[in-house]
């Protein structure tokens, strides 16, 4: 269904030749096609081309016999039904709105009856082929015949000549229209059977297509993942790397506060060698004062200054070995 702006045109898509155009009714005609096809209710007898004339006899009276054949006509008709039908009884589980559509309360009215005498009544002339529309009427046909009697050719009568005019026959006219129906219906089933294949094929080529793009995908993401493991496997290593530098970092600071205290300890120790240096250096000036000529015996002084030069002397290359100690650090 496809509605316009200002007047709701219904387009049923007929199964036609290209040949024969889809032609759009607005709503005021379909509005007359309904009333007319239910007010014209006894033309539809079901007999033998009751349904073709009482169409075109509507058709006729609508002015369309040259914009629609019967069967669009027909067609339409079926299609209001189906739709008044599917949202006047959904299925269950199914929500319809009937009141978003137009013609819901015109085809309500029209399957309860309520329509009747709405509309002219129409009468059907079958021999009057004239007032139809001109795609559907076919050619007459003129067979000639003639019969040679076998008892006249030996008695010498005349030969029997019989005509057959479709205008006398109404029955191979009729014949020829439904061949002709069922000729252009077989030609849209083939149609229709070539879009279908054409559609298939094209929905195969997507599905193959599809199914290419999924594999690379999948390829794809497989090798993602084997590249996120080599770089988690990576990161677990430069985290590790970090924590065993993390680690000499700690490892080196705790050794630099060592040496700065042993550092200090030999600062410490080196001042108190230059103390002692010091030290001595006033001992042996002292001693060099008491080993000077004074009023003492010579042998006391003389013993004296040895002891306290040995002495002297110990204390000097303790100090000597113990500087050099400390230089060593």
């Amino acid at each position: 269904m496809e509605f316009q702006d200002h007047d709701y045109t219904l387009t049923t898509y007929d199964k036609v030749t290209p040949s024969v155009f889809t032609y759009k009714m607005v709503s005021k005609e379909i509005q007359d096609l309904v009333k007319l096809r239910v007010s014209n209710n006894q033309l539809f007898s079901g007999k033998r081309n009751t349904s073709m004339l009482a169409w075109r006899a509507i058709l006729n009276h609508m002015n369309l016999e040259h914009k629609m054949t019967h069967n669009q006509a027909a067609k339409k008709w079926e299609n209001l039904k189906k739709r008044y039908k599917n949202l006047k009884y959904p299925p269950d589980g199914v929500n319809v709105s009937p009141e978003l559509w137009p013609f819901f309360s015109l085809m309500d009215d029209a399957m309860e009856g309520r329509l009747e005498g709405s509309a002219p009544t129409l009468k059907v002339f079958p021999s009057d082929n004239s007032r139809l529309s001109p795609i559907c009427i076919p050619k007459r046909r003129k067979v000639s015949m003639v019969i040679n009697s076998p008892t006249a050719s030996l008695t010498g009568g005349p030969e029997i000549e019989v005509s057959l005019n479709g205008d006398e026959d109404g029955e191979d006219e009729t014949v020829d229209e439904e061949n002709q129906e069922i000729d252009r219906f077989m030609r849209e089933v083939e149609h229709e059977k070539n879009v279908l294949d054409r559609d298939r094929q094209v929905m195969e080529g997507e599905k193959r297509l599809m199914e290419m793009e999924k594999k690379v995908i999948e390829r794809e993401h497989l090798v993602l993942q084997r590249e996120k493991a080599v770089l988690d496997r990576e990161i677990a290593a430069l985290d590790r790397d970090r924590a065993s530098l993390e680690r000499e970092r700690a490892a080196m600071e705790r050794e630099k506060a060592v040496m700065e205290r042993e550092r200090a300890m030999v600062e410490k120790d080196r001042d108190a060698v230059n103390r002692y240096r010091l030290a001595l250096k006033q001992e042996k000036a002292r001693l060099d004062r008491l080993t000077a000529p004074e009023e003492r015996p010579e042998e006391v002084t003389e013993d004296r200054s040895k002891g306290e030069e040995s002495h002297m002397e110990r204390k000097e290359r303790f100090l000597n070995l113990f500087e050099k100690l400390l230089e060593s650090f």
